[in-house]
């Protein structure tokens, strides 16, 4: 049986002036399960796969599907988690929706976390 290498903190000394500044500045309540929603929603690999694409090229449904492997149905049904999650957005252009990651901060998140991965093999 391999050894557990977890940290543990042995002391039972609390350091109140830091522990009142953190909690002084912990975020409120709704806005720490808005993130964990985020999080949520780019916690699936099928929806990680179309984050991918999109962070190569802004792409229409059919376009998502065939890069994929995926029928339409299934892939609209991603997208739509993505859209509520503020994930992904969808702009109209005749009869197509062409969808793209919905601002700098997702594509930024999604290749910081690449990276990270990356680092870690």
């Amino acid at each position: 049986m391999a050894k557990c290498k977890c940290v543990v903190c042995d002391c039972n000394t609390i350091d109140k002036s830091s522990v009142k500044k953190v909690k002084k500045s912990m975020l409120k309540e709704r806005v720490l399960f808005d993130i964990a929603d985020f999080y949520k929603a780019m916690a699936d690999s099928t929806r990680i796969k179309i984050i991918n694409a999109l962070d190569k090229s802004d792409l229409c449904v059919c376009d998502i599907s065939a890069t994929l492997n995926m029928t339409k149905s299934a892939v609209s049904h991603q997208l739509q988690n993505l859209k509520e999650a503020g994930i992904v957005k969808g702009v109209r252009s005749g009869k197509q929706v062409i969808y793209s990651l919905a601002d700098e901060h997702v594509r930024q998140l999604f290749e910081i976390c690449l990276e990270h991965v990356k680092e870690l093999k």
